[in-house]
């Protein structure tokens, strides 16, 4: 019989891997595999950029001029939307025949924009470490 004072699963020392529950874990899983898409993110970026005469902290964007912006079809562009819809992201409003898309959480789109950065920076580090090589 093993003490279980004495076993490895009850070491202090021992780094316990934090857990979230299975529904965490897929949300945030679909979130990463969608919001990974480059397309997916230049549509997210430019649902971040404020009009300059408008002082709306999360501007809505008709679909045609998320494409313009970001240099794809409407079609493409709007699958897009769909699927960003689709996991929550973005929300949609109807008016007529246009459909606005604004963020949803704007916090974590930024925490997504944050890593973009903090791995845009991580990588020139690597670069300058290997250039010098």
């Amino acid at each position: 019989m093993v003490d279980s004072k004495s076993s490895p699963s009850n070491n202090a020392s021992e780094k316990v891997v934090p857990r979230r529950p299975v529904e965490v874990d897929k949300y945030v899983d679909t979130f990463l595999s969608v919001v990974c898409d480059t397309s997916r993110r230049y549509i997210l970026e430019v649902l971040t950029i404020p009009d300059e005469d408008d002082k709306v902290e999360m501007p809505e964007r008709r679909s045609g001029d998320i494409a313009r912006a970001i240099g794809l079809s409407a079609a493409t562009t709007s699958e897009h939307l769909r699927q960003l819809a689709k996991i929550g992201i973005v929300r949609t409003r109807r008016d007529g025949n246009i459909v606005y898309y604004r963020l949803r959480d704007k916090d974590v789109v930024k925490a997504f924009q944050d890593l973009l950065s903090a791995l845009d920076s991580d990588y020139a580090q690597y670069l300058a470490r290997h250039s010098n090589n």
